[in-house]
């Protein structure tokens, strides 16, 4: 057994900020599925949200977090996020992150506008501000002597207290496996943190890398954790349509700097949707341009900003740019061709302003928690914000709040599992649950869809547990676990929500309820005698 102050699971921007917070005073783990750059943080391209002009306010940025989460945002943690906005900008420049400069700024850097904001508040590097970050941060972190990093290394399972005897002793670490090596084994830790990301692989279109199959989410729900707003699915309108682009994300910013939404004759159709037009939050466009397609039989929209100058577009837009000139379309002529794909986990592992679970010694921090700031749908931009500001509150209460390591871990049991005799088992379940989830828990939801999906995903459970207890773990077996139970609680979720808002819409439920309150789901499992630890 291996034993930490603090192991990290994910190795994205939340994960990673967390650990050069805290490597000058703990050991530190940080694991990554694959390689440390591989996460979600480095596909964003938009930028984060912070107040930095002194013409926009904390006040407005609240505000339009709170219509673009359609009245379910926790004012507590929307305020707290908000306020640590600026603050959270200046760490990412202090690490050294190239922030786009403004010289005629007193601030000095680029401020854009994305839907949903009232004012020009968008930091960023160019149009490809998360791996700006990524990289930025990974530098600092390999070069850490306090901060251990294992790639190529998959949570299995968290190792919890009441399930192997010792009650209140709250979360002891993970079994990760090795995916070199292929053995397990027990990383034991006085504070263990998911920064997994979320759940978009459990869609068959979506903008997230192959690793977000939302395995911070499902790990925390069977170790008794409660999970809220799993309903709440953000679709991203802009996703480039080409057979060969997959996952390629159209940042909310080209829209931001003028891009028009148009049909295949050149047709605007923005503006008959929302007076906000192309503007207006992402839940609202997704919305438009499904509706569109599926009334008039279209593969796609188009999105063009072909009005603007090349070089405006060169300095703004290099990366999409270089992108599309390759699969042969040149934004300064002609319109991108778009679709939606799911694109953000807004709900997720129920924490507090400290970043804390039900269990002690969990935290959870990024796109896999629940903090109450996206409600239910997120502001764009809010994302990267959220991650930085929650890595300083957990730093904060892990130093504030010492633990014993664990001394000893029970060993992973393989004694009566045997290799598996067909994998092609894996695949197939993998791409009818992704395809099934599209066509029924997808834009727009009926009950008849949600039922025909939560009876496909019974049999799909079924199925999967035998065959997780048969036989010896894989990384395509772990991810499908995990991707079906996060499943599970989308469709769970989504057929308590007897109303429209938001990333939610119900042909059934088409109005908005008077009174909204966040869906928490209960593990049964939990111990009747163990008190939570998020209170």
């Amino acid at each position: 057994m291996e034993s930490f102050d603090v192991l990290i699971i994910g190795s994205g921007l939340a994960g990673q900020s967390l650990a050069l917070r805290l490597a000058a005073t703990h050991r530190i783990a940080l694991v990554s599925k694959r390689q440390l750059e591989d996460g979600a943080s480095a596909w964003a391209q938009g930028g984060i949200a912070a107040v930095i002009d002194p013409t926009d306010s904390v006040g407005a940025h609240y505000a339009d977090t709170q219509i673009a989460g359609a009245g379910l945002c926790d004012p507590k943690a929307t305020h707290f996020v908000v306020e640590h906005g600026a603050a959270a900008i200046q760490w990412l420049r202090d690490q050294g992150v190239p922030f786009t400069p403004d010289a005629d700024t007193a601030w000095g850097m680029h401020l854009t506008r994305e839907g949903g904001h009232s004012h020009r508040r968008i930091v960023h590097v160019a149009d490809a501000t998360g791996a700006a970050v990524q990289e930025t941060l990974m530098d600092r972190v390999r070069k850490h002597p306090n901060i251990q990093i294992l790639e190529n290394h998959v949570a299995i399972d968290l190792i919890v207290g009441h399930k192997i005897g010792r009650v209140e002793a709250g979360c002891l670490g993970a079994y990760l496996l090795d995916r070199s090596s292929g053995k397990v084994s027990p990383f034991g830790a006085s504070h263990t943190i998911l920064a997994t990301g979320g759940a978009g692989k459990v869609y068959l279109y979506t903008t997230n890398p192959d690793t977000a199959t939302g395995d911070g989410i499902a790990m925390a729900w069977r170790a008794g954790c409660r999970v809220s707003n799993m309903e709440f699915i953000q679709f991203h309108p802009t996703c480039l349509y080409h057979p060969q682009a997959k996952s390629f994300l159209i940042s909310e910013a080209v829209r931001g700097e003028g891009g028009i939404l148009r049909l295949a004759d050149g047709t605007r159709f923005m503006p008959k949707h929302d007076p906000r037009a192309e503007l207006a939050p992402r839940d609202v466009v997704a919305r438009a341009i499904d509706f569109e397609m599926k009334k008039r039989g279209l593969d796609s929209v188009f999105l063009d900003i072909s009005h603007k100058p090349a070089a405006f577009l060169q300095e703004h837009f290099p990366t999409i740019s270089a992108r599309c000139l390759e699969l042969g379309i040149d934004i300064t002529k002609q319109p991108i061709p778009v679709v939606p794909a799911a694109h953000y986990t807004c709900g997720g592992v129920l924490i507090d302003i400290r970043s804390r679970t039900d269990l002690p010694g969990l935290y959870a921090i990024g796109e896999t928690s629940y903090s109450g700031l996206h409600g239910a749908n997120r502001l764009a931009s809010n994302s990267l914000l959220e991650c930085v500001v929650f890595a300083e509150s957990a730093a904060q209460d892990i130093r504030a709040n010492p633990r014993p390591r664990p001394d000893t871990l029970p060993a992973w049991d393989e004694s009566r599992v045997s290799d598996a005799d067909e994998e092609v088992v894996i695949s197939h379940n993998w791409e009818e649950l992704r395809r099934f989830m599209w066509d029924y828990v997808g834009i727009v939801r009926t009950n008849k869809r949600l039922e025909r999906a939560q009876h496909r995903i019974k049999l799909l459970s079924s199925e999967i547990n035998d065959y997780y207890a048969n036989f010896r773990v894989s990384n395509d077996l772990i991810e499908l676990r995990n991707l079906v139970t996060s499943a599970d609680l989308i469709v769970r979720s989504a057929m308590r929500r007897k109303e429209s808002r938001g990333l939610h819409f119900s042909k059934d439920y088409p109005q908005m309820a008077a009174n909204p309150k966040p869906t928490i789901l209960y593990n049964p499992h939990w111990p009747k005698t163990l008190t939570r630890w998020n209170t």
